[in-house]
């Protein structure tokens, strides 16, 4: 391994590159907004870059422009329109919104809480059958919404008093909660893929496709050890005493309380897999099909209309002023010549191919216990884009998947930023579910609880590195047809 030895030979604009990101780094400890940072740091280190690192203006002047008052920054706005209309002008993120207000609005409807009701009656007879209903709910909730935090707030707030009045362990019950409620940064319609299809210019269809399966893999493997630990440890998930016996009716009940999420999956799912529509067409089917069954359920009304409205708002506008400013940070990092000095660094790292791609997801993994996804998204994903062109690695997209390898790369590095949720500092999961969960559960039970299923998703990040295929598989089907 060379990494260390290249800092011995970095130059000055090299290490200005790397001071940046500590600079970043130490004003998101301090406290400052993240928007705030990223376009902070940026304007410190043009004038930096102007007066001391680059004096012969290399790459500075390309658009700083001076005059004997000082410096005005009129070709340096003059790239406004290349931030603005990247956003506004780009449909692949006209989805954002849609998805959000879907989200919110199916949260709203009540069809969790009729789930939660009939899955406590199918399985209350089983060891941990109150986990496995969480569990259960929190993937089909995934399928449909997107939205973390809205996710874990509905499970937390409907299953933690059932739990603790089943005395469930407080570690296990939160644990659950946490990671089920995080599955919808993964499985699709996922937001983070729509931000990660802008980035990596890759189509949004085949991010869906190809996180579908993996997304189901954590699932299954949650649900195995859920199962498994309700064996072992019966005691840390009990039976209740006075359950009702499962008969037709129950069955018929949660059923049809399955259907309505079930039949909104396959509205925005199957109109993508099957062609009808485009993943920003989807989204809009989404969203209108999460308020007819807010209708339906008799949940819709005025105010319902403009809390989500407003959520959904404050959501899109918190998600697109990053945007905006991470794209301002990246692109005074490439002035500086950012992109080729990460990317000579991470591929002089190791010899063998594979062992960058599992650096740059180390990397990732450490990032998301002190930045959110959003962050390592829009300003380490552009980075490392062009080390993975570079690398070269032979994955098989069956002759239909456009750029295999970099939608494959895009899949890992979304299982790896699962991890980010619930990783402290920065695990907004943790922070969402402390604040529904009564005073008696601590921060304490919550990190312990969330430990295994960090080391299920490292394990499901594992076999999706193994194996391809179960990536590109899905998204060669959908679009080979």
């Amino acid at each position: 391994m060379q990494l260390l030895s290249l800092f011995n030979f970095l130059t000055l604009n090299e290490w200005s590159v790397l001071l940046m990101f500590a600079v970043f780094i130490v004003m998101l400890f301090r406290g400052v907004p993240v928007a705030y940072a990223l376009v902070g740091v940026s304007l410190v280190f043009i004038v930096l870059g102007e007066f001391v690192l680059d004096p012969n203006r290399k790459y500075i002047n390309e658009f700083i422009e001076f005059d004997r008052t000082g410096i005005t920054y009129t070709k340096l706005f003059a790239n406004g329109s290349r931030f603005f209309g990247g956003i506004i002008n780009n449909p692949v993120l006209v989805a954002l919104p849609m998805f959000i207000f879907m989200g919110l609005m199916l949260d709203q409807s009540g069809v969790a809480q009729r789930m939660m009701k009939a899955m406590q009656v199918l399985f209350g007879a089983l060891k941990g059958g109150l986990a496995l209903s969480v569990m259960l709910i929190g993937i089909i909730l995934a399928a449909s919404t997107g939205v973390i935090g809205a996710s874990v707030v509905l499970l937390g707030v409907m299953g933690i008093p059932t739990m603790m009045a089943q005395n469930y362990s407080k570690p296990i019950a939160t644990g659950t909660i946490a990671a089920s409620g995080t599955l919808g940064i993964l499985i699709p319609p996922s937001i983070m893929l729509v931000i990660m299809s802008d980035q990596l210019a890759i189509s949004l269809g085949d991010l869906f496709m190809g996180a579908l399966f993996p997304g189901l893999l954590l699932g299954v493997l949650y649900i195995v050890f859920l199962i498994v630990y309700g064996l072992v440890n019966p005691k840390a998930m009990p039976v209740p005493e006075n359950r009702p016996p499962v008969d037709m009716t129950i069955i018929k009940e949660t059923a049809l309380s399955v259907m309505p999420p079930m039949a909104l999956i396959l509205l925005v799912l199957g109109s993508i897999f099957f062609g009808f529509a485009t993943p920003t067409e989807a989204s809009g089917l989404g969203a209108m099909g999460a308020t007819i069954l807010a209708f339906l359920n008799r949940k819709l009304n005025m105010t319902v209309f403009k809390d989500v409205m407003r959520q959904t708002l404050n959501t899109s506008g918190y998600i697109v002023g990053i945007f905006i400013a991470a794209n301002f940070f990246a692109f005074i990092l490439r002035r500086f010549g950012g992109d080729e000095i990460i990317e000579h660094l991470v591929l002089s790292s190791f010899d063998d191919k594979y062992l960058v791609v599992l650096f740059i997801l180390f990397i990732i993994f450490l990032l998301g216990f002190l930045l959110d996804w959003i962050e390592i998204t829009l300003i380490i994903m552009p980075l490392m884009l062009p080390v993975v062109l570079a690398l070269d690695i032979p994955v098989d997209g069956f002759g239909v998947v456009d750029n295999p390898s970099i939608v494959w790369f895009a899949i890992l590095v979304a299982v790896t930023l699962q991890t980010s949720f619930l990783t402290p500092p920065v695990g907004f999961a943790l922070f969402y579910l402390k604040g529904v969960c009564p005073p008696d559960i601590t921060l304490g039970h919550i990190y312990r609880g969330v430990i295994p299923f960090v080391l299920l998703q490292l394990t499901g990040l594992g076999i999706v590195f193994a194996f391809p295929s179960i990536v590109t598989w899905l998204p060669a089907i959908a679009y080979g047809n």
